[in-house]
């Protein structure tokens, strides 16, 4: 692919990847502050690297056809890990994330009829309520007045989660679940050298301890709701047909098990946390690449202007919301919401010339994926184009994984990138969003990857 645009593309910020491998010490340094520090050069332009070092044997592959190899054709070869458990499982419990084998077959067989197109269309009013909501509020507010995109995102993505999976309302202070979350991510999202070692689970983490809080918030929270909503259905009131009653009311297609206040439990939690995040993150990224690059926002605008004119957002206008769209993908790609994931051996496989050893570990991250230089064109620039039809077709599978791939692709993506549109046509429409002068934009892994410190932005209001 040959890119045929005379000015010169923007270049987001990214660290600068590593000439020298770090020692042990370092490795695990860089790995609690920011663990996308730590790729070198090579990843960037080797396919495949193999070879020991801190995690054991480690295998790192971002060859499509390999990858296709592990998460789909071999993937019952092929289980998360125990590092990856031991970090989420504190917080998300043996959610559909988190849950192996049988257990987690059991539950996505469940879970998945939740997320089917109808379902998730019918959740559009919702989204677009909660996005006008969010433009309302900005419209109150003075021309250059600064908000944080980044926590606005948070916000305008809970209140989704709030119409969406608890209808009813959530029995605390809204802005206090997002706190909770943030809280969550920041400390449980810094790898700890404990884990990383398999150190036995009743030593103290620093991250747990700190993430304590947040977590018992998130319990009791959804212990309440689901209290309050099982006690509706058991006095045969209308209840909505949100994801909390569609989870409570769910049962096993094969056996016809339904599911226990534990594991409903967990899943909320996993579409509060990981759910939510996932989304705010995208949003945030578009608005501030969108902020970066003139011709790109003014493109975005012309086409929210010319599909949406003066009435409502409506459904049949998304599949018209094509750049739109393209600008969430390149986002995603540049950002991607879960920028590593890795699995462990079960038994020994050989793809090609590569030998993966049993119980040895196998690490994809997407964000490299997504900047190899032998995979894409002009990798690091922004350039929502490559998503347009004409030449998304030219985009292997297996390059571009922003929710995974396989039995274990992200069951909500269709979720996430419906609120996606919705929420940033919505602003596109109503609002310009500029990055505060001299803020420096970085990206930090805390599991998800978001902007380190905000998004300071200055409001200006388009006239409609």
């Amino acid at each position: 692919m040959t890119d045929t645009l005379d000015a010169p593309l923007f270049r987001p910020p990214a660290p600068k990847p590593r000439t020298e491998p770090l020692g042990t010490l370092a490795f695990l340094r860089a790995v609690r502050e920011n663990p996308i520090t730590t790729w070198m050069e090579q990843h960037f332009e080797e396919l495949v690297l193999a070879g020991e070092g801190t995690l054991g044997h480690l295998t790192v592959v971002h060859d499509p056809a390999m990858i296709r190899h592990i998460l789909v054709e071999n993937a019952a070869n092929y289980r998360k890990d125990d590092l990856q458990i031991r970090i989420l499982a504190p917080g998300l419990g043996r959610g559909l994330i988190t849950a192996e084998g049988e257990e987690w077959k059991l539950q996505r067989r469940t879970i998945a009829p939740l997320f089917t197109p109808r379902n998730v269309g019918s959740f559009f009013p919702a989204m677009a309520e909660a996005a006008e909501r969010l433009v309302r509020r900005w419209r109150r507010r003075s021309e250059g007045r600064v908000v944080d995109a980044s926590l606005e995102m948070t916000r305008v993505t809970l209140d989704v989660l709030e119409r969406t999976i608890f209808t009813h309302g959530v029995p605390q202070d809204p802005d206090a679940l997002g706190r909770a979350i943030t809280r969550y991510f920041n400390s449980l999202g810094q790898v700890d050298p404990l884990d990383i070692f398999g150190f036995p689970e009743w030593i103290p983490r620093i991250g747990r301890w700190r993430a304590r809080p947040a977590i018992r918030f998130f319990e009791e929270t959804v212990n309440e709701l689901i209290t309050a909503r099982k006690a509706l259905l058991a006095r045969g009131e209308p209840a909505p047909r949100d994801l909390l009653t569609l989870l409570l009311e769910a049962s096993d297609p094969e056996t016809g098990k339904g599911r226990s206040d534990i594991e409903v439990r967990a899943n909320i939690v996993t579409f509060i946390g990981a759910g939510h995040e996932t989304t705010a993150n995208a949003l945030s990224w578009s608005l501030y690449l969108l902020s970066q690059d003139e011709r790109a926002r003014a493109r975005i605008e012309q086409e929210v202007d010319d599909v949406l004119g003066q009435g409502p957002l409506e459904p049949h206008h998304l599949e018209r919301l094509i750049y739109t769209r393209a600008v969430i993908d390149e986002a995603i790609r540049l950002y991607p919401p879960a920028p590593y994931m890795s699995r462990a051996a079960i038994q020994d496989d050989r793809i090609g010339d590569v030998h993966i050893p049993a119980g040895s570990m196998v690490a994809i991250s997407p964000y490299v994926l997504h900047r190899h230089r032998k995979l894409w064109d002009q990798p690091d620039a922004f350039r929502p184009e490559r998503f347009l039809p004409e030449e998304r077709s030219r985009i292997d599978r297996f390059a571009y994984l922003p929710f995974g791939a396989g039995p274990r692709v992200c069951i909500g993506a269709s979720f996430s990138l419906q609120e996606a549109v919705i929420v940033l046509a919505t602003i596109v429409r109503a609002v310009r969003l500029d990055l505060v002068e001299g803020h420096e934009v970085m990206p930090l892994q805390r599991i998800t990857l978001r902007p380190r410190g905000g998004l300071p932005m200055r409001l200006t209001h388009r006239s409609r």
